[in-house]
């Protein structure tokens, strides 16, 4: 008995098909792709910057778009060959799409520093902003496009003939994109001078390059190590005999911005804790960064954003180094991504991953976890210290995990880490019910610190950087520093000193309520707190010391 034949099913015959292709061919397509689908963030920047304004803007869009092409091919021709084009490839189409779409939903640039953010971030940081309106980016110009990838065969040449293809391909693509460049070049030059931050938003060229030059740096500064600053440092004499050892406690802000201080004036009380204390307040300080990869190193160095020179800021010990070596302890708690090689080689501790349930839940701990078992930390060693609480603070885009429910005062709130799905009043809600926190966390430190009596102590507060919060279309931070908007180089700075602290220093506060009201910078703090904790040093600047005019008789 013959058995009964089944018909066997046919796939569509676009199904089944496998093209051949070379690495060449798949590198023009994939530069055409990228400078398609990748770059939408680039080209409302140029539209926006009138590019193609005038009666040749097409023209000029055509000619950008080759360039845009020819570089990405000429990027791709390096990194590419036979036995990387598809994985490595892969990798790029969901890096790419996953940048393109962060890119336009917050307006950041991918320059070096926003590479050193994005590698320093820890697995919750990143977490927070892998949301649901990331998935259908990943899926069209990401995973789609490297299953496309994948079905091609590849057309193998011989390996010398490969060569000759391939620098072909180098030399076309780097002519191309000259013959491009000049096509409109008064246009173009015009653009990329006035204009010169919008390479940053070039994809992926813009964090290709800029993590090969993050690399280097990185190798670089390992080679070097950290060159030694302020090794002369000593304690002033004139000390009075059994007085008191100072505790000076430095609260590194996280992402609070000026104008939304309320002890500058903003429309909401969003400092009542600290209103009520009456701190000193500096209401006009610009930050050295708009990221805490920037601010918090150049804050504790003594360069500053005057003389801004990040090799040898990063390639320098800090503030902490030259306070240890007058003799004055030093310990870094952290409830952030560290101290980005402020504390290196000295105390730190971190909160990150606590789990104390008065003051954590399953996703971040609260900022008051930092002065649990502080006073017996530093009891251990005698004499004067020097305390960093590195802050959660204000850090986006989840402003509504960063307080707590009865700080819910202003709503409706956004609550979720897509801001764009939230309107801009919801934005700013949640962010100023995180400033609640803030204040609170920060009356909690100085009330702690009023209640040490074996020691005269103080706080200074200065935030890391500002954040905007959908102005012009940015939202979070780190825009390149010379177009940064002022909600993310303006922060906050306030002071709050023990009798016996501003007594045993010679302090006259209201002399400093006056000086407040001066302009000042985070290049202050690194020479104020020198002259504070009486440490002199060949690095110390007095015309940069915030106290020197205050100061009347040191005990």
């Amino acid at each position: 008995m013959n058995a009964i034949a089944r018909p066997q099913m046919r796939w569509p015959a676009w199904l089944s098909y496998r093209p051949e292709l070379s690495v060449e061919a798949i590198v023009l397509i994939a530069s055409v792709f990228f400078a398609a689908f990748a770059n939408n963030a680039f080209w409302r920047a140029a539209s926006a910057a009138g590019a193609f304004a005038n009666g040749g803007g097409a023209w000029v869009a055509a000619c950008v778009f080759v360039a845009i092409v020819a570089i990405t091919s000429l990027l791709l021709g390096v990194l590419l060959n036979r036995w990387t084009v598809k994985p490595l490839l892969t990798v790029l189409l969901l890096v790419t799409a996953g940048a393109a779409h962060f890119m336009s939903q917050y307006g950041i640039y991918l320059d070096t520093g926003m590479i050193r953010n994005v590698l320093q971030s820890d697995g919750k940081e990143s977490a927070e902003l892998f949301t649901a309106g990331l998935v259908l980016p990943l899926l069209l110009y990401g995973l789609l496009p490297a299953l496309a990838l994948w079905r091609v065969r590849l057309k193998l040449r011989p390996l010398g003939r490969a060569l000759l293809v391939r620098l072909g391909l180098l030399l076309a693509s780097l002519a191309l994109a000259g013959l491009a460049l000049m096509g409109a070049f008064q246009d173009i030059s015009a653009l990329m001078r006035n204009h010169k931050e919008m390479r940053h938003l070039v994809t992926p060229a813009n964090y290709l390059v800029s993590l090969t030059r993050v690399a280097l740096d990185d190798s670089a500064s390992r080679v070097r190590g950290r060159t030694p600053i302020g090794t002369d440092a000593r304690m002033a004499a004139g000390r009075a005999a059994g007085a008191k050892p100072r505790l000076l406690v430095l609260v590194v802000g996280e992402t609070v911005r000026a104008q939304n201080w309320g002890l500058n004036g903003y429309q909401r009380q969003t400092t009542p804790e600290l209103a009520r204390i009456g701190p000193i307040n500096f209401p006009d300080v610009t930050a050295c960064g708009s990221s805490t990869e920037v601010s918090v190193p150049c804050m504790f160095s003594p360069f500053g954003r005057a003389n801004y020179d990040k090799d040898r800021i990063q390639g320098s010990e800090s503030l902490l180094n030259v306070l240890e070596y007058a003799g004055i302890q030093t310990l870094w708690r952290d409830n952030q991504t560290g101290c980005k090689n402020v504390c290196k080689g000295l105390a730190f501790e971190t909160f990150e991953h606590d789990t104390d349930p008065a003051y954590c839940d399953s996703e971040r701990c609260f900022d008051e976890v930092m002065l649990r078992g502080l006073r017996e930390r530093i009891g251990a060693r005698p004499g004067d210290a020097v305390v960093v609480l590195h802050q959660l603070g204000n850090h986006g885009p989840a402003y509504f995990r960063r307080y707590p429910d009865r700080l819910r005062r202003w709503t409706p709130t956004c609550d979720t880490n897509e801001l764009g799905k939230c309107d801009q009043q919801q934005i700013v809600n949640a962010y100023d019910n995180a400033v609640l926190a803030t204040d609170e966390f920060l009356a909690r430190t100085i009330r702690y610190l009023a209640q040490d009596t074996t020691r005269d102590t103080a706080m200074i507060y200065l935030s890391d950087h500002g954040e905007s919060l959908g102005e012009n279309g940015l939202y979070l931070h780190g825009v390149p520093y010379a177009i940064a908007p002022k909600t993310q180089t303006k922060v906050p700075m306030t002071m709050w000193f023990s009798p016996g602290f501003a007594a045993s220093r010679g302090l006259d506060l209201q002399c400093l309520r006056a000086e407040s009201a001066k302009p000042a910078s985070q290049d202050n703090l690194f020479h104020s707190v020198l002259g504070l904790m009486q440490v002199e040093t060949s690095v110390y600047e007095k015309r940069m010391d915030l106290f020197a005019p205050c100061v009347r008789k040191a005990v």
